[in-house]
């Protein structure tokens, strides 16, 4: 049987010091890609990814630009299996790899790019005053009305991303995000936890970092999507640039719908759906959600290596 296949791309959470080495020994896209990148940027981010300091690689104006160009250089990799995907879609930051492997933004463009967003991101709200916390074992509805519950005066706080059934990252002020870890554990959480983050995603307080994206994406050279893409805002498939410009600009203050978005990679009938990068995040919260999909990841050299295996197969089934 011929598979339908869905590529998905990882955020921010899946860099760690010496990611995609055993990779980088077998295959030559990873320091080739690495080295272009390095060029643009003007610094080395092999080295920050391999050696770190840690505390640097998890700054994320050096995270965006690094996971990008290690989910693109993975991407090389299985394009030379022929693979068509039927459709992409990218967990916030991921979703500019997204574009990039789908040919609407170049990957010049893209590194130029997320290095930005980093920047504005870092920008917008002084360290120590904002913070993500993830919440398992609540409904939805409850933790936004636990967000509601935590504000006082002007502060903000609100769910970021609905990752998975059950599981909802809140972003906002920081005092905000402390008082509603104590009512979600009253509440019944089974998890409730300050993440190690200081830029607050996907909330509010990301507007004056969007307003200067979108200035810079204006003249952005984008072209429409090679293969389908879904969007983090609306969960629609992008089907211009202005469509890709406006998502973009937004994507940065309004929360990721990964549960709706995952919904809807089954909707469109994928039956292999590919974790294309570092880490496996994506994995790990699909398997909660679908039963019926075959998942497979590129966290390492075997995890490649069986995928590219699987692609192998499906093409001489064709």
């Amino acid at each position: 049987m011929s598979e339908k296949f869905g590529f998905v791309f990882p955020g921010q959470g899946s860099q760690s010091l010496g990611m995609l080495a055993d990779i980088a020994k077998e295959f030559s896209e990873i320091h080739i890609t690495f080295e272009e990148a390095s060029d643009i940027l003007g610094y080395d981010l092999w080295k920050l990814a391999q050696v770190g300091p840690l505390v640097e690689l998890d700054k994320t104006v050096h995270t965006q630009p690094i996971l990008l160009a290690a989910s693109f250089a993975i991407w090389r990799i299985l394009e030379k299996a022929q693979v068509k995907p039927i459709v992409m879609a990218g967990h916030s930051l991921g979703e500019y790899s997204a574009l990039v492997c789908s040919k609407a933004i170049s990957f010049k463009k893209g590194i130029e790019l997320v290095a930005a967003r980093g920047q504005y991101m870092q920008e917008a709200v002084p360290a120590g005053k904002g913070g993500l916390a993830a919440i398992v074992g609540l409904e939805d509805a409850d933790i936004v009305d636990i967000c509601k519950k935590s504000v006082v005066a002007d502060e903000v706080l609100a769910p970021a991303n609905y990752n998975c059934p059950g599981q909802v990252v809140i972003a906002g002020h920081i005092l905000a995000v402390e008082r509603a870890l104590v009512l979600a554990k009253e509440s019944g959480a089974r998890l409730a936890k300050l993440l190690p983050v200081s830029v607050p995603s996907h909330c509010i307080l990301m507007k004056p970092a969007a307003e200067k994206l979108a200035v810079l994406l204006e003249n952005m050279p984008i072209s429409t999507p090679v293969y389908p893409v879904l969007n983090n805002v609306d969960v629609k498939i992008y089907q211009n640039e202005e469509d890709i410009r406006h998502g973009l600009v937004k994507q940065l203050y309004m929360p990721v719908r990964w549960v709706e978005i995952m919904q809807s990679l089954v909707q469109l009938g994928i039956t292999q759906l590919i974790e294309c990068g570092p880490g496996k995040v994506l994995s790990g919260l699909s398997k909660r959600m679908f039963s019926n999909v075959q998942l497979t990841n590129t966290a390492d050299l075997v995890s490649l290596q069986t995928t590219l295996q699987t692609l192998s197969e499906n093409q001489k089934s064709n």
